[in-house]
């Protein structure tokens, strides 16, 4: 058998019939009679299956009883011209060698429909299902897009700390890195715990973002990107928050708030292009499968101007929705951070495009973002989607140190672990501007998915955090 070399599924059904192939995979199904088996062999390359007939007289039947849901086989045959529907080309088997059998009786994957929430239970078996075979591909294929459109502009893909001492974020939901012993904890005079007897010697957390260092790297180098898992220690069971999950973060020297909006309106259609042109097997599939309007939806999004909105205008907006009687979970007045269902209701039903949402008030945005003359806003942005609410949010960064001094205090933070930032603002300070993409998100999107655990291979969320 191994003297003809293996080819994947997804170049066999492309090849022309009449020649010897050898294929391995995993055993999706099989079916037949008395004198013929059909098995239908995947191997994770594509969503689709090559049929593989077997002469159940040239076999023997010891051997076609290993070979169950599950199981792990090799086929050399020949590729011959398909008789049935479903097919171009099937494999002839000429011989069979079994590599891995399977418990019938104790699969976990068994043929009828599996619910998500089942399938979280066993999500070191999941990628073996057509669904997460194809979510994977499709993951894969938009990391590489990632890389290969800021690649294409330019950009230096800098790698930024998973364990840092500052909180970007500010909001203190992090997780602390220590090797300290948590059953004998050191402590100072004031009775808290000595972190200078700590690896480190300070307190230390997993990162909430990349962004702080992603700064240093765009005043130096111009344009930069992250790429990388970030981690939240909030106590959300929500289908749209992880506690780990990837983030892609640019930031650019000389870039103001406009050339912001521009960069990611650009770079989230050319992700959704790219997945429209590089994984259409697989997102036909979930398009047919679980969401009919999934493709509709990606193309319209490709092809369509994203509306920029003032956070102003928005309050306005959805000020006028609730008076002609629209009803909210959530209560909307000026100053409130915006809920996923006002989001949505400003893309889907409002304008029924993408909106790019601009110019928050500062007291619910991050200290490091660009102050407006008007003192009461900053120059934030959201980019906001169908089904998904934010996608993307950033701003243009504070350049005055100054401000940036006065906010930091105001807000009550260490300075202690942000004077290396704040040195950006002191040495040679310039005009910048950056944003944060959830690749999740992105993901959720792009699959049609209505959960962000099952877009992620092994999702870590409250009380779990298997394999």
């Amino acid at each position: 058998m191994e003297q003809i070399k293996r080819t994947k599924v997804k170049d066999l059904l492309k090849c022309e019939p009449g020649v010897e192939v050898l294929a391995k995979g995993w055993v999706r199904t099989k079916r037949g009679n008395k004198n013929v088996a059909f098995i239908a062999l995947n191997d994770g390359s594509t969503i689709n299956n090559i049929q593989i007939v077997v002469d159940k007289t040239a076999v023997e039947e010891s051997l076609l009883q290993k070979i169950t849901t599950g199981a792990c086989i090799g086929v050399a045959g020949k590729l011959v011209e398909s008789v049935g529907g479903g097919q171009a080309v099937e494999i002839q088997a000429g011989t069979i060698e079994v590599y891995g059998e399977c418990d019938p009786m104790r699969y976990p994957l068994q043929k009828k429909d599996t619910s998500f929430e089942y399938l979280r239970t066993v999500a070191h078996m999941r990628p073996r299902t057509n669904t997460f075979g194809a979510i994977l591909r499709v993951r894969n294929q938009m990391a590489f897009a990632i890389h290969e459109y800021f690649h294409s502009k330019g950009f230096v893909y800098l790698n930024t700390p998973l364990i840092t001492a500052s909180d970007c974020e500010g909001a203190g939901q992090m997780f602390q890195v220590t090797t300290l012993d948590l059953n004998n904890v050191p402590k100072n005079k004031k009775g808290q715990p000595d972190f200078t007897k700590d690896f480190f010697g300070k307190q230390t957390s997993l990162t909430v973002s990349g962004q702080l260092e992603g700064e240093l790297g765009a005043t130096a180098l111009g344009e930069i990107y992250t790429f990388g898992p970030t981690f939240r220690a909030e106590n959300s069971n929500t289908p749209r928050h992880l506690a780990e999950f990837w983030m892609v973060e640019p930031e650019m020297a000389f870039y103001d708030i406009k050339d912001n909006m521009d960069l990611a309106e650009d770079f989230i259609k050319h992700l959704v292009k790219y997945a429209l042109d590089n994984c259409r097997d697989d997102i036909q599939f979930l398009n047919d499968r679980y969401d009919n309007e999934l493709i509709a939806r990606l193309e319209s999004v490709a092809d369509t101007e994203f509306v920029r909105l003032p956070y102003t205008e928005g309050i306005k907006i959805l000020e006028e929705a609730i008076a002609n009687g629209h009803e909210f979970e959530y209560p909307v007045s000026w100053g409130t951070d915006l809920q996923s269902e006002h989001e949505r209701f400003l893309v889907e039903q409002h304008f029924k495009k993408p909106v790019i949402l601009t110019d928050y008030p500062k007291e619910i945005k991050a200290f490091y973002m660009k102050q407006n003359e008007d003192g009461k806003t900053v120059r934030a942005m959201d980019v906001l989607f169908p089904k998904i609410g934010e996608i993307i949010g950033g701003s243009e960064r504070e350049a005055s140190l100054e401000k940036i001094e006065e906010r930091v205090d105001a807000l009550g933070m260490s300075r202690t672990n942000l004077e290396w930032y704040i040195d950006t603002r002191r040495f040679g300070s310039c005009p910048h501007s950056g944003f944060g993409l959830g690749f999740e998100r992105l993901l959720l999107f792009v699959t049609g998915m209505s959960n962000i655990r099952d877009v992620i291979p092994f999702p870590r969320t409250p009380k779990n955090a298997e394999y």
